[in-house]
């Protein structure tokens, strides 16, 4: 018992004793050596540019999802009776509520709110209540969702760019 507490306690010595002499010399390198800055300082600006660029890469395919969501709802069609609507728009409120819980279905609760906007009778009053009840994601992708939608009538003299925080961020 004795030996093999003795072996163990001086493998952990040696392993930190060889932790902190590689600190010792990364530290040592950073600090003397130009070419070893140097190429730390690349590395970084190349991580960052490839960060920047599935950054932008992302945002475009989620616009590119958000518009093709948008094209599937105006073929699917929308109803046109008072009461088809009124039950439609319940609906898809309730599915946009519950969809909205999750982040990972963030483009299909606006959806939901998107299509029970569409058969809304005051959609500029529906946006002002989205506004106040519906999370920051979920209402940028649905502002996103309405500037892509030519044929949305929101009202007299209402300007996609007037929506509260329109477009991602």
């Amino acid at each position: 018992m004795d030996r093999s507490s003795t072996v163990l306690s001086i493998t952990a010595a040696t392993a930190a004793a060889g932790l902190l002499a590689y600190a010792i010399y990364f530290d040592h390198q950073r600090r003397a050596d130009p070419d070893f800055r140097r190429n730390l300082r690349r590395e970084e600006r190349r991580r960052a540019r490839v960060e920047k660029e599935e950054a932008v890469q992302q945002t475009k395919q989620q616009r590119d999802d958000i518009h093709s969501s948008v094209d599937d709802a105006l073929k699917e069609g929308f109803p046109s009776d008072t009461n088809e609507k009124e039950q439609y728009f319940m609906s898809h409120v309730q599915q946009g509520e519950a969809l909205g819980m999750d982040p990972s279905k963030t483009i299909d609760a606006a959806l939901a709110f998107y299509k029970a906007l569409k058969v809304y009778p005051q959609p500029r009053d529906l946006i002002n209540i989205y506004d106040k009840t519906v999370e920051k994601r979920v209402l940028d992708v649905l502002a996103e969702m309405i500037a892509y939608d030519k044929d949305l009538d929101l009202g007299p003299g209402i300007n996609v760019s007037d929506l509260p925080t329109a477009g991602l961020d």
